[in-house]
């Protein structure tokens, strides 16, 4: 862990001066660029990171994690382990939802009883399943019981607890959210914007931003173009290299870059019969070249990944790496495969059937699509008939990948604040986020491992052996570490926090 912080403790506050007033009203505004609108406002069903960074304004968890990735209290005020397997919470006093109605034990019992409950299809169910009972001891203390010691637990509850009450009496987080957050939703203009306002019944206090508006700009350089504009006062990763390059010269505003939390990879969907066998993958990872594409194309914002551990990470191990750019190796494999130029017009063939597969990405990252489109030609230019699938994000994450639709799909993972939040529900035997459908008993084994031992050495052991398998398996292929960037207006009216999961809540003058 001391690696990890040391990486992230270069994020900072800065300060800035003048007070912005937002046009004809005496009231403070922000608004922020995002490049995808939210799926839906109820935090326990978020899937896309405009949904995620909402509902933590929205919503407040038992803990608030950190820049620095520690969990410290948020309606929570303390919490103590009276064995490896218990964890119990003392919730503030008087804590109120943003309606004014009060919320206590009962809710957070409600929040993670529903959770786990595998009606609900939460997406994030798999962090929370060691959990094994969630009791309201009182009003105010509520007492959680583990089936196993779970190393990440603090980590992942952040999460914003729901209204039991109002839920159960048909309200509809999803569209119209009610949390215990700093903000509160005023308005959601589908696909364009939402508009959120102080919440005055945070248990912090109102923060000092009255109105925080994300605008939806799915193109990256269309969304720095209208930062520069001043139509926006910040920005955040995704971003275009170029964007990013000229922004970081301009002394109008302020920046953080610095090591993300995140990854871009291939999805290999190991269901489909193409792509079942590890060799199989092998050989088309080998294909791909990774320094021309986050050295050209990302213009060396990230950084070209070995494995599934972050570098940051306190698991990460140099000895670890998957197989680098090797077309000669890459035929070589094709070829033992009984894949061969059979008839000399340039592409491998079997059994009378051409060597044909599928990339696809979203149309909302430039970036993206330029790099399957590169995977493409040199596909093509390896005797491999590649078409590249590129569709809006809502339909190739919703109705193609999630679906297992896909043969090879390049997306990303953020908020890696762990291992386990990489590969647990990702690549488990029948994990909710398993989209490509591995599976492998050992690897099931070790991550279980992973996050049940509270010893850091046992938990290194465990994950550096699932990257291994992992490397060599390749259920995924990870291009890049993704770098984290944020620009923001010098002339904003708060402090500025940044963090690499790229929420919001530093940017609302929350008071000390």
């Amino acid at each position: 862990m001391k690696s990890f912080l040391l990486t992230t403790s270069a994020i900072v506050a800065l300060s800035f001066a003048p007070m912005h007033i937002a046009a004809a009203q005496d009231m403070t505004e922000i608004v922020v660029g995002a490049d995808v609108d939210a799926g839906t406002l109820d935090p326990r069903l978020t899937r896309d990171t405009t949904a995620a960074r909402t509902a933590d304004l929205i919503y407040a968890g038992l803990v608030h994690i950190t820049p620095s990735l520690e969990a410290v209290p948020d309606l929570a005020e303390s919490w103590e382990n009276p064995d490896p397997q218990t964890v119990v919470f003392t919730l503030r006093p008087d804590l109120t939802f943003s309606d004014g109605s009060p919320l206590t034990a009962e809710d957070v019992v409600y929040t993670f009883t529903t959770l786990t409950d595998p009606e609900l299809s939460a997406p994030s169910r798999a962090l929370y399943t060691p959990i094994t009972a969630v009791e309201a001891v009182d009003e105010r203390t509520v007492k959680f019981t583990l089936d196993a010691p779970y190393a990440p637990l603090l980590t992942y509850l952040d999460i914003g607890i729901v209204p039991k009450a109002l839920i159960e009496g048909g309200a509809d987080l999803a569209n119209n959210p009610i949390g215990a957050g700093p903000m509160k939703l005023t308005s959601w203009n589908r696909g364009s914007e939402i508009v959120l306002e102080a919440n005055e019944n945070y248990w912090q206090g109102a923060p000092a931003i009255d109105q925080l508006t994300l605008k939806i700009i799915g193109d990256n350089s269309a969304r720095a173009q209208a930062f520069e504009a001043g139509d926006l006062d910040v920005i955040q990763s995704p971003l275009s290299p170029q964007d990013i390059e000229r922004l970081e010269g301009d002394d109008r505003f302020g920046n953080v870059i610095t090591a993300g939390l995140g990854v871009t990879y291939l999805n290999f969907n190991v269901s489909d019969p193409l792509l079942e066998d590890p060799k199989m993958r092998r050989a088309f990872a080998m294909l791909v070249d990774q320094d021309t594409i986050v050295n050209d194309i990302y213009q060396g914002v990230d950084e070209v990944a070995h494995s599934l551990i972050l570098p940051s990470s306190w698991a990460y191990s140099p000895d670890i790496s998957q197989p680098t750019y090797d077309p000669e190796g890459a035929k070589a494999l094709f070829n033992e495969l009984g894949w061969s130029d059979s008839d000399g017009d340039g592409i491998l063939d079997k059994d009378g059937e051409d060597l044909a597969i599928t990339l696809a990405t979203h149309s909302e990252d430039p970036n993206r699509v330029q790099s399957v489109e590169y995977l493409q030609a040199i596909f093509e230019m390896n005797g491999v008939k590649a078409t590249a699938q590129i569709s809006d994000w809502p339909s190739f994450s919703t109705n193609y990948v999630q679906k297992g639709q896909h043969q090879i799909a390049l997306l990303g993972w953020l908020n890696i604040v762990d291992p386990d939040r990489l590969l647990f529900a990702q690549l488990t035997t029948g994990g909710p986020t398993n989209w490509g459908g591995y599976s492998n008993a050992e690897l099931d084994e070790l991550l279980q491992t992973g996050r049940s031992t509270l010893d850091q050495a046992e938990r290194t052991q465990a994950y550096q052996g699932a990257a291994t398998i992992l490397a060599e398996e390749l259920p995924y292929y990870i291009i890049s570490a993704q770098g984290y960037q944020m620009f923001y207006d010098k002339d904003l009216p708060v402090d500025v926090e940044a963090t690499p999961r790229g929420n919001l809540r530093g940017l609302i003058g929350l008071s000390d």
